[in-house]
């Protein structure tokens, strides 16, 4: 029997941001950085890969760690951090890894003989008289490599433009040639940042960082974080070297701009940056991206949501969910972890991450223990939803609750919808669960639940009956 997949869709304890997926053979692999839980800055851990069978999208296993920090030359000591990754298959087979180290304008190269190497250090990209990419007068800081080959071509996409620095114009696409880091055509700007958008059609959603390129059919679609950082916005072109419009927002991770359940201008989680990019697995697409987690910015966890690619090309923005890789809702009978919250926020509303009045998801023990995740510092009003579930004859609800908090559960099946049960909690240093008779309607339903009370509860999960 196949597992179900979630959201995020690796194991709570594990935080892989930034995810490249691709399929190779059977598989889907996942290439990403590597956070730490309870880490102080981005990507502090080696590079790891997890993969799962391309007809089993819930049954994910850890390929182990394929590329260690100080690997390269320029980081023996490491202590430097390895940047968002990206890899692709070149003309001899192999399977060619790129990345960035922070502090570093260089983008270095590792290559392995599978997709799950382990990879060794290959080399440094350059211009044909040895001068490396991002030295060169001239050059712009090199960035988030992404890399599409085709044929004996390897198009390099880099870049990072902060607002209010004129000096970074854009994303730059640059060719390189068969040996994977010899440039053959140099850089090109093919998205502009904030500084240099006017008249360009990507006003409001400006190139910030992440870059990422796929092709569908004759199609280049460019992902890319905009400047507000939450989103993952696409533009298109028939030329990988240019003519790129703007086509919109794929995904917020905090639901921004999405009008079919609240309003659009209402945020619905606790967003930062974003990174990712789509992939084909079987006949569907999917957009892989990250959350935040435990409050900060530097443990983030790889999610993704089915999309549509429609007859003209356009991707409309998909709504975050619990279910993503599920193929549809969950089943409406069981216990679910509370760290599958999509939809995480109190009356106070924030586009991003960060302040300490405002629930989240952390874990107990230190990065690295199997610990499984919850929802702690719920508040007064603090809401967690799961989207969906395929509910049949539910009649009971429990939730799994701890802390210094005495008040109760509301429960709903929409954020602003009428409250169906109440769950009274105590205080408590333990886990206790707390059961109430509930009707909820059949069919695909989201799940809200909403504290009102005094103190600071933990969710550990909540269970249907």
């Amino acid at each position: 029997m196949k597992k179900q997949a979630f959201n995020p869709y690796l194991p709570s304890w594990e935080y892989i941001p930034d995810g490249e997926p691709y399929v190779f053979g059977d598989r889907v692999y996942v290439y990403g950085s590597h956070d730490f839980y309870n880490g102080y800055v981005f990507c502090m851990g080696d590079y790891v890969c997890w993969s799962a069978p391309v007809d089993d999208l819930g049954d994910w296993r850890y390929e182990g760690v394929i590329y260690p920090r100080d690997e390269d030359p320029l980081n023996k000591d490491g202590k430097m951090c390895l940047f968002a990754p990206d890899v692709t298959r070149g003309p001899d087979g192999r399977y060619y890894l790129y990345y960035v180290l922070n502090h570093v304008d260089t983008v270095s190269v590792a290559v392995s003989d599978t997709p799950a190497g382990r990879y060794e250090f290959y080399g440094y990209v350059h211009y044909p008289d040895g001068t490396l990419l991002g030295s060169r007068e001239g050059d712009e800081p090199q960035f988030d490599p992404g890399v599409l080959t085709e044929g004996e071509k390897t198009y390099l996409y880099t870049g990072f433009c902060g607002r209010g620095d004129k000096s970074r114009t854009g994303a730059m696409a640059t060719v390189l040639g068969p040996d994977m880091l010899t440039v053959t055509e140099p850089p090109v700007f093919v998205a502009p940042g904030c500084e240099y958008s006017q008249g360009t059609g990507f006003e409001g959603h400006e190139f910030f960082e992440a870059p990422s390129i796929r092709k569908v059919g004759d199609t280049y679609y460019f992902i890319y974080s905009s400047a507000v950082m939450h989103e993952l916005c696409y533009a298109v072109s028939k030329n990988p070297l240019g003519g790129f419009t703007y086509g919109g927002v794929i995904v917020s991770n905090c639901d921004l701009h999405i009008d079919s359940y609240k309003p659009a201008d209402r945020p619905m989680a606790y967003g930062a940056n974003n990174h990712g990019s789509i992939v084909q697995i079987g006949e569907d697409w999917y957009i892989f991206y990250h959350r935040h987690t435990n409050g900060t910015w530097y443990s983030r966890q790889g999610c993704a949501e089915k999309i549509t690619i429609l007859p003209d090309g356009s991707i409309p923005q998909v709504e975050l969910t619990s279910c993503g890789l599920n193929g549809g809702p969950l089943e409406g009978r069981g216990e679910y972890p509370a760290y599958l919250a999509c939809n995480l926020f109190r009356d106070i509303p924030s586009v991003y991450v960060g302040d300490n009045r405002f629930p989240k998801v952390m874990q107990d023990g230190r990065d690295g223990d199997q610990e499984i995740g919850y929802i702690g510092n719920i508040q007064d009003s603090a809401t967690a939803g799961f989207k969906y579930f395929d509910c049949r004859g539910v009649k009971s609800i429990t939730v799994t609750v701890r802390g210094y908090a005495g008040g109760a559960f509301e429960v709903r099946t929409a954020w602003d919808g009428p409250v169906l049960a109440t769950l009274p909690v105590r205080y408590c240093d333990v886990w206790e669960s707390y059961t109430a008779p509930v009707a909820i309607p059949d069919g695909k339903q989201a799940i809200y639940l909403t504290y009102r009370g005094e103190g600071n509860a933990q969710l550990k999960s909540f269970t249907l009956a």
